[in-house]
């Protein structure tokens, strides 16, 4: 999970060879900020900072994931959570005719490898899998970790740029909406401005504001803000655009995302008035988007009332919605947890804390969420048996 210990602006300090590709990543930054009349969009700046060439954090070669990354994501903290997502996943798989398998942002592979295995052990094996990774090093990660993992899978598993033209079966995206760069509104005394990214004083880079010259960003901004008051958040429309593509692909079957974020109602409530984006390093988290360029992490929340209306426009239905924890223990992860072994024995010890990680309001089980998009009801949906909170969309 981009878990995150404290809102913490204290980051750690960064080796000299991070501050050195820190460094050429402002100096690329200033470039085009010059070429751009020195004016970023915010949404640009993340795109940049997260995606350039040889640059960007998932674009260069820092490590990301896990105690020695800047965050870890569910897949790392318990082989549990892969298996229990298997058990949605094979129903919805068992009613299309393909049987494609499509992951998109597959992190260290960790996530791939346990729903292959656990699939494979229910006899619900796809009949093909498919990696959507923009970033080369984790794709090289990926490839080297389910070759080892699971050799019959070797040359079995495909990786793509770009998701395939025709979709009939399961699209699982795991935090990848979050990390999708947002763009920026604010009103200030009943103007609109567009948040971006300028240089300041001694060629430092600074948040800036500009009056926003764009008319459905501003349509989209007055229907989803609270009324009146000053305020500033993201408006998430690639996204969204990503799930309404997505959508349209997809034949049959269904798209799972899991990710954290809020209803609209909640995304844009009064009191989160400076919107939701934040700063990753070292398992440490900032609001800053600024720190450290490159070397971090920029996310911010999903709004999954977006997501919903997104597969609607594709002809997608909302299966169901529900927090990470019902949508687990839906899919029978406390079963599987029992399974590891006597409660006094070594391997239930070890597997019960990432559970409870996974599980706890205080942790990722009611902050992070779960939204399926289907196309027909031909699968069965045992995960949201235990509570389906789409009202709430």
């Amino acid at each position: 999970m981009r878990t995150r210990r404290d809102l913490d602006p204290a980051l750690p300090e960064p080796d000299a060879e991070a501050r050195a590709h820190a460094e050429r990543v402002r100096r690329a930054l200033v470039a085009a900020l010059d070429a751009r009349g020195g004016f970023m969009p915010m949404r640009e700046y993340v795109d940049f900072v997260l995606y350039a060439p040889e640059l960007g954090y998932y674009a260069a070669g820092a490590r990301k994931l896990g105690a020695a990354g800047d965050f870890t994501t569910a897949p790392e903290l318990s082989p549990l959570f892969g298996a229990a997502l298997a058990a949605q996943v094979a129903p919805v798989l068992e009613a299309t005719r393909a049987r494609d398998l499509v992951e998109l942002g597959a992190g260290s592979g960790a996530l791939a490898i346990d729903l292959l295995r656990e699939l494979d052990r229910l006899g619900a094996r796809p009949s093909g899998y498919a990696i959507v990774e923009t970033s080369p090093d984790l794709r090289e990660r990926q490839q080297q970790a389910i070759g080892r993992a699971l050799p019959a899978w070797r040359g079995r598993v495909a990786w793509l740029d770009a998701p395939p033209a025709r979709i009939d079966g399961a699209v699982v995206m795991n935090e990848v909406l979050d990390a999708v760069p947002p763009d920026v509104v604010a009103r200030r005394g009943g103007r609109w401005h567009e948040r971006g990214v300028t240089l300041g004083r001694a060629g430092g880079l600074a948040i800036a504001e500009r009056a926003l010259d764009d008319p459905g960003l501003e349509t989209i901004a007055r229907e989803r803000f609270p009324p009146e008051i000053d305020y500033a958040s993201e408006i998430p429309r690639a996204a969204e655009a990503l799930v309404e593509d997505l959508g349209r692909r997809l034949a049959g079957g269904a798209l799972l995302a899991i990710d954290y974020g809020f209803p609209r109602s909640e995304f844009y409530h009064p009191d989160r008035s400076e919107g939701t984006m934040m700063a990753h390093y070292r398992h440490r988290a900032t609001s800053d988007p600024l720190v450290w360029p490159g070397l971090a992490d920029v996310t911010s929340h999903v709004d999954f009332t977006g997501v919903a209306e997104a597969g609607a426009r594709a002809g997608l239905e909302v299966a169901g919605y529900a927090s990470q924890a019902s949508f687990l223990i839906g899919c029978g992860i406390l079963d599987r947890l029992a399974a590891t072994g006597d409660p006094a024995s070594a391997a239930y010890l070890r597997a019960v804390g990432p559970v409870q990680t996974l599980l706890s309001p205080a942790e990722m089980g009611e902050l992070f969420k779960v939204i399926a998009l289907e196309r027909g009801h031909a699968a069965r949906w045992p995960a949201f048996a235990r509570g389906d909170a789409s009202h709430r969309l």
